[in-house]
């Protein structure tokens, strides 16, 4: 069997990047950036107050000297002339600075009269005031390929003027899932039946990844029938499975895929949940074929499926954070495959500390809805409490 490290290795070496389309700005949230941005303006594109004051020269700011009030400008507007020695203009926050003023006095720290402010104190050259260009520059290259975008991104890329920008397209991930004791959505399971939950989860879990999910249902465990939903995922760029990739007698998937003209690269890793993981290609498209149980599918796709997706994806992050805990309870891996065991995280007094949701059994589904990480333990392995382990950390970290 192949480690995790050298299965995911001869995956990434043959998963390609998708090309790329141009979308409007908001659509490009959560997207991955395709080309580089550099600014073509000034931000902000003259000095501006920062502060509801009056603008003025510090040289002539000191305690109890008076100023004349000259006129005053707001933001989206212009100063009306240029300021001279002994005057201020009253400023509201944004509006630009008037030529011959250098510096902002806040409001609160003047007295106000009829056309004239009297100040309490001595100010600073520059205080209050926002430079020509603070932010960004023309010419600066702001964000560069391979950024997944977020909400500040897409304000800054508003900003700099850019309505559209190019990205990589979302991968279309067809979902298969196979097995004769699967009852769909919709349907009530009937006597040795069970809810068909990997379809969901794995569909989620392409979403969350970037990718457009296509469900093709639900195979019944006959070669026939696998044979022509694989084939139905023609317009898809990768192919996932689930069941049937093991040993047993109506283990049929990787059969199904061998007709449907599929080379298998892979199959079996060392690692558990999900040790019969199979991965191969199809017409040129990723196929992957993961366990049944629905921890070990939801395993095998982070491990394996999501960084795929996110290289396709152009992303230049293809692992999550990996952080170091303290156990809080002794944590066992047993058996000779190294453990991907569901933690629960949470901050102490030592610092960072992680315990298990509970049972880890591969059809345990709510050890992964408590779990903030999957700790990573070696084969044959006790952590005693206090005793540190590797977190792959899966959602935000606890405060």
């Amino acid at each position: 069997m192949l480690s995790v490290e050298e299965a995911l290795a001869a995956i990434l070496a043959r998963i390609p990047v998708l090309g790329t389309e141009r979308v409007d700005v908001i659509a490009a949230l959560g997207r991955v950036l395709a080309e580089p941005i550099v600014s073509r303006r000034e931000i902000p594109p003259w000095p501006n107050s920062s502060m509801d004051g009056y603008a003025l020269r510090a040289a002539d700011t000191g305690p109890g000297l008076a100023l004349t009030v000259v006129g005053r400008v707001e933001a989206g507007g212009l100063p009306s002339r240029v300021l001279g020695r002994g005057e201020a203009m009253r400023i509201f926050t944004g509006a630009p600075l008037p030529e011959g003023a250098d510096t902002v006095v806040p409001q609160e720290d003047v007295d106000a009269g009829e056309g004239r402010i009297a100040l309490r104190g001595s100010t600073d050259l520059a205080a209050y005031v926002r430079p020509r260009g603070e932010d960004v520059r023309v010419g600066d290259r702001v964000l560069g390929p391979g950024r997944r975008l977020t909400a500040a991104e897409i304000g800054l890329l508003a900003t700099l003027g850019y309505g559209q920008v190019r990205v990589y397209r979302r991968p279309r991930v067809a979902i298969l899932s196979t097995g004769n004791e699967l009852a769909d959505l919709g349907t009530e399971p009937g006597p040795g039946q069970i809810p068909n939950t990997n379809s969901y989860t794995l569909m989620a879990q392409v979403i969350e990844t970037g990718g457009e999910p296509i469900s093709l249902g639900v195979a019944r465990d006959r070669l026939e029938s696998i044979e022509e939903r694989l084939r139905a995922a023609r317009d898809a760029d990768v192919l996932v499975s689930s069941a049937g990739v093991s040993v047993g007698e109506l283990d049929l998937v990787r059969e199904a895929l061998i007709r449907a003209g599929a080379e298998l690269h892979l199959w079996q890793v060392s690692m558990r949940p999900g040790k019969p993981v199979t991965f191969g290609s199809m017409g040129g498209r990723p196929v992957f074929g993961l366990p049944g149980n629905p921890v070990s599918a939801m395993v095998t796709f982070e491990l394996f499926v999501r960084p795929a997706l996110l290289k396709m994806t152009g992303c230049e992050r293809l692992q999550r954070p990996r952080v170091q805990a303290r156990a809080l309870a002794p944590v066992t891996n047993p058996g000779a495959r190294r453990g991907y065991l569901r933690v629960q995280l949470e901050r102490t007094d030592a610092g960072l500390g992680a315990r298990l949701t509970g049972e880890q059994g591969s059809a345990i589904l709510r050890s992964m809805v408590a779990a903030d990480g999957l700790a990573v333990v070696p084969p044959d392995t006790e952590v005693p409490a206090g005793g540190y382990l590797e977190v792959i950390v899966l959602r935000e970290l606890p405060s």
